[in-house]
């Protein structure tokens, strides 16, 4: 990482959560990333999206409020970070989004596609950012 940022790059690093780890791993995730010296500027909290034919795919789904506390943990461990609600937002309720914005989450991944996977089509995440009154910035 240190190359990355000699060489005027910004760091974005982060985890997928929901692939059977304990509370205690996740912790573990959000510790490592915060004790870089310094924390990556973007964070990425990603939720597993099962995909059929993985070995993955029979992963029982992450209690949504374990992963609302993971947005939560990167928050108060990493203050200045961007903390990006990431992949799994497509079947990730709306409340459930919501509630990660209140936890500290700042930013999203926009867009229809976020690499294989489904995102939410932008003109969801716009009436979601309505709704609850956020502002996007560039």
């Amino acid at each position: 990482l240190e190359r990355v940022r000699s060489a005027g790059i910004r760091v974005c690093c982060g985890g997928i959560v929901g692939m059977g780890e304990s509370r205690r791993d996740r912790a573990g995730l959000i510790a490592q990333l915060a004790s870089l010296d310094p924390y990556p500027e973007s964070v990425p909290i990603n939720a597993l999206v099962r995909v059929d034919g993985t070995p993955l795919e029979k992963t029982e789904p992450l209690d949504p409020l374990e992963f609302v506390r993971t947005i939560a943990a990167a928050r108060i461990s990493m203050p200045k970070a961007w903390v990006r609600l990431s992949a799994g937002r497509e079947s990730m309720p709306e409340a459930v989004q919501a509630l990660c914005f209140l936890a500290g989450a700042n930013s999203v991944f926009y867009g229809e596609k976020l690499l294989t996977t489904g995102n939410p089509e932008a003109v969801r995440d716009r009436a979601l950012f309505a709704r609850l009154g956020l502002r996007p910035t560039v």
